[in-house]
């Protein structure tokens, strides 16, 4: 065999066997049992394929959360990819005598499906992201337009000095520096004294024009006079003419017509500057209008995650086709997430499982063997170090009463060489 293909057979024995790491199991009791090295080497692959998967969701929504792609999301990515990389190695990590719990069991299973739903969402929005872009813009353009009625509904061009706006506008009220109302007003109030004289000139004009006709037509006869014998006019067309000035005299016609046309006048020209005064009101407005947009517009920016899962209800609550294919997408990713802990759990029980219980439930024993023996020992020797200090004690107390014996009997000699020496001298005194 040569060097390239041994390092290639080496090369893949190191992955397999980090693989194998990725589940929890020892090399050495797995190596009794060796044809269960490919289940666990894949099993190994589908706890990397998830971490994997969890990390492409954590880069989506990072990326979503900074409205673009950036260089910060990759820390949040790796630190997700790990977690979820140990999480899920801790989860498939053989136990001993597991099948014998179903508490740990149900509980790894539960954490697993809750992490699937939380890595499934970014994925499910990563999916359906045109749909979801659409929706949201739709969605921003509709307030937009809205704001823009509202602006234009709450503000509307004033007739009057003192125009109030119309209710539940407090908050699309603009300011302005100068309204045409004051304009209006007078022009309002000019133009309807300016009918009503209207009316009074075309009412005189109408009685003069009656006046004038009668007047011609009874100065067109002429009477002769008997005393000249010339011919003149009649009487009563002079009362009619003295009846036609009068009514010109006392009804003013000549001044309220030059009145009316200053009236006239007058308003042509408050309506240019009424005119005038509306189309800079309105371009004023039109220009709030615009700022307050671009106001809002700018709040908005970049679409969020929690905006976008809002737009993906929306457009599922509406439409049962995508109601069923994103909840299918959502269980698709929730069970991909806990396929690690499902592979592991619901493949049945494996010679190594039953190794590892048997060698686990040894050492157990073993461990409490020498935790048994070491108790022992630890009591002989405190029984021994009892008995050596007892016999301590009791050397003691019996070299404490020899040396008392000792000292009684020294006491009693010397008392008695006293007594002695005593009678000695009272024996020489007395022969004396």
């Amino acid at each position: 065999m040569s060097d390239s293909t041994t390092a290639r057979a080496v090369a893949r024995l190191e992955l397999t066997r980090r693989l194998r790491g990725l589940t929890g199991v020892d090399e050495t009791l797995l190596a009794r049992v060796g044809y269960e090295r490919s289940r666990y080497t894949a099993l190994g692959g589908v706890v990397l394929g998830t971490s994997v998967v969890a990390a492409f969701s954590m880069w989506n929504f990072a990326t979503e959360a900074l409205g673009r792609a950036s260089f910060l999301a990759v820390i949040p990515t790796l630190i997700w990819m790990l977690f979820i990389l140990n999480l899920d190695r801790w989860l498939v990590t053989p136990q001993p005598n597991a099948r014998r719990q179903a508490g740990p069991l149900l509980l790894r299973l539960a954490i697993a499906l809750v992490l699937g739903a939380v890595v499934a969402e970014p994925l499910v929005l990563r999916i359906f992201a045109t749909a979801v872009v659409e929706r949201v813009t739709d969605e921003r353009n509709g307030e937009l337009d809205a704001l823009r009625g509202n602006l234009l509904w709450c503000n509307p061009v004033p007739s009057q000095t003192a125009a109030a706006a119309p209710s539940d506008c407090r908050r699309y009220v603009l300011s302005f520096g100068a309204t045409p109302g004051g304009q209006s007003d007078e022009l309002a109030q000019l133009r309807g004294e300016s009918a009503a004289l209207q009316k009074r000139v075309d009412q005189d004009n109408t009685s003069l024009e009656v006046l004038d006709t009668d007047v011609r037509n009874e100065c067109r006869q002429l009477i002769r006079d008997a005393a000249s014998g010339l011919y003149q006019r009649t009487s009563e067309c002079l009362r009619m003419r003295e009846k036609a000035k009068d009514y010109r005299a006392t009804h003013r016609t000549q001044e309220n017509e030059h009145r009316l046309a200053a009236m006239n006048g007058r308003v042509s020209e408050l309506e240019g500057k009424v005119t005038a005064s509306r189309g800079t009101f309105l371009q004023a407005r039109a220009a709030a209008v615009k700022q307050r947009l671009a106001e809002e517009r700018a709040k908005q920016k970049e679409i969020g995650v929690l905006e976008r899962m809002r737009a993906l209800d929306g457009l599922a609550n509406g439409n049962s086709v995508l109601f069923v294919g994103v909840w299918l997408v959502r269980v698709l990713f929730v069970l991909l997430d806990a396929l690690p802990v499902l592979v592991k759990f619901l493949s049945g029980e494996s010679a190594y499982d039953r190794m590892l219980t048997t060698a686990s439930n040894s050492a157990v024993k073993i461990h409490d063997e020498q935790e048994r023996l070491a108790e022992r020992r630890a009591m002989a020797d405190i029984e021994m170090a009892r008995d050596a200090i007892e016999q301590e004690v009791r050397r003691s107390r019996a070299e404490s009463e020899a040396g008392n014996r000792e000292h009684t009997a020294a006491m009693n000699i010397r008392v008695r060489q006293a007594v002695k020496a005593l009678e000695e001298e009272l024996r020489r005194t007395s022969g004396v």
